[in-house]
């Protein structure tokens, strides 16, 4: 109300956009009304404010990059069912024993590489009683000063790394999809961001932020004067080696299929070295994206007839769909029509124009700035919404002082994973605080210390890796960016 009744804009459709951005943003940070409920406010005030058609807004509701989510959802939900998230989480755990530090790293490895491809929160939710469990087995041979150490250790090491692995994969975690399709829709001519080109620019992040994350945890818990921890590992291994069920082994089988499909859709090419992806062998295949390969996965899942009839029909059904977080399909649309609504409004370049001044600045500056503005404020604020507002935002900042969009854009994707100091910046946090077995001093000084580190990394990784991976060319604007 307040924007509509000040002269700050030089349109009323400007105007109009900026009021429903507004809105959306409070209401998203205050939570007055649930996140998706808010994200469907553009449903009916963009045709009132004749920003765009119901017809056109619609239609941005639903895309391949929202399939890639449900189909991707699927598939998680599916490992979940048949318990072969389990069976993965015990095989690697049962990799590092002998010492507090190797235990605490095999949780980290662990919850990371499952968080790439199922939810943090279902992540988080499975490993921390697994932990506790296995903290109760070491703590036997610890002083009580000792036992504390450990087991804050292995709270914040499964909630942290719950966050840093969903950074690995395009389907980790949602501002990592939001940032792919706001690209895709405030420029439409882009080259595409497909599942390996992300994991091949952010694959080397995860990894880095694992192991100084460990390091870090390790240091101020299992450090010095520690007592080295010896214990067996055959509980752990029962676990992994328990004969396979016919459903799991059938979700295994599409689980690696469908990663396999991904990683190498589309030529892979790093410098001089290329990698000929499978889309080359048939005409049609060049049609096929991320989002066809995960509806085709969640369509194999439910065709297969489950060998267990008294628990369900097939290995995936209709449970399985009731069960998808449809609250986050409806949080990414809002984002969505946000950003198509920040383009047909004119609004985007409005923003633009206003950091014009900004042009001289270093390169490397913003991207470091931008990253410790992110990385604190998601601390406070959904990562997705954050991601989905700040966007639009940045895209417009990078078009006007010409430098490449993916410069900004990826620092904030990446940023607004990275909150680590409190209780409420993720469902991991909040799950192993409500635990009762952590202080928030530890979670705030330690989660504090790796802030300052995931600033520092995302923009080595960006400055560095992201350049060469997306061909981002600080002296050239490209043409599909103007």
């Amino acid at each position: 109300m307040l924007l509509q009744l000040l002269p700050l804009f030089p349109s009323d459709n400007i105007t109009n956009m900026a009021s429903v951005a507004g809105l959306m943003v409070v209401w998203w940070i205050t939570e007055a009304l649930p996140l998706a409920a808010t994200a469907l406010l553009p449903l009916v005030l963009f045709p009132l404010l004749g920003i765009t058609s119901g017809k056109e807004v619609a239609a941005v509701y639903m895309n391949s990059t929202i399939f890639l989510f449900i189909g991707g959802f699927v598939l998680a939900l599916s490992m979940q069912r048949w318990g072969l998230h389990t069976r993965i989480a015990m095989r690697i755990i049962g990799w590092f024993h002998g010492s507090a530090m190797l235990m605490l790293l095999g949780f980290m490895v662990t919850s990371a590489f499952l968080s790439m491809w199922i939810s943090n929160t279902a992540t988080a939710t499975m490993l921390l009683p697994i932990g506790l469990a296995v903290y109760a087995r070491a703590a036997e041979q610890l002083d009580e000063s000792d036992r504390q150490k450990l087991l804050t250790a292995m709270m914040l090491g499964i909630a942290y790394s719950c966050s840093i692995g969903g950074t690995g994969t395009l389907i980790g975690t949602p501002p990592n999809l939001a940032m792919q399709r706001i690209f895709q829709i405030t420029f439409p001519d882009a080259p595409e961001i497909s599942f390996a080109k992300w994991l091949l620019f952010a694959l080397p992040l995860t990894v880095t932020m694992l192991v100084t994350t460990w390091l870090v945890i390790a240091y101020r818990y299992t450090g010095r004067g520690f007592t080295p921890l010896r214990f067996s590992n055959e509980e752990i291994k029962g676990l992994a080696d328990r004969p396979m069920s016919f459903e799991e082994k059938a979700v295994a089988v599409v689980f690696t299929l469908t990663a396999f499909c991904w990683m190498f859709r589309q030529d892979i090419v790093i410098g001089g070295f290329s990698i000929p992806g499978w889309s080359n062998l048939f005409d049609n295949a060049r049609l096929v994206n991320d989002g066809t390969i995960a509806v085709a996965a969640a369509l194999i899942l439910f065709c297969i007839p489950s060998r267990n009839r008294q628990q369900f029909n097939r290995v995936a059904d209709s449970d399985i769909i009731n069960n998808l977080p449809w609250n986050i399909v409806l949080l990414f649309g809002g984002g969505f029509a946000l950003a198509r609504g920040f383009t047909e409004s004119g609004l985007s370049g409005y923003i633009g124009q206003q950091f014009i001044d900004m042009q001289g600045l270093d390169p490397a500056v913003l991207v470091a700035g931008i990253s410790a503005i992110v990385v604190f404020l998601t601390e406070v604020t959904s990562n997705t919404a954050t991601s989905q507002i700040l966007l639009p935002v940045v895209a417009s900042v990078a078009r006007q002082i010409e430098v490449n969009p993916l410069l900004l854009m990826l620092p904030v994707t990446l940023s607004a994973s990275m909150a680590f100091m409190m209780p409420v910046a993720t469902p991991p946090n909040a799950i192993v605080f409500a635990s009762g077995r952590l202080l928030i001093r530890d979670m705030i000084k330690t989660g504090f210390i790796i802030n300052i580190i995931a600033i520092i990394l995302i923009t080595v990784q960006t400055w560095f890796v992201g350049r060469a991976i997306f061909d981002i060319d600080l002296a050239t604007m490209p043409l599909w960016a103007r």
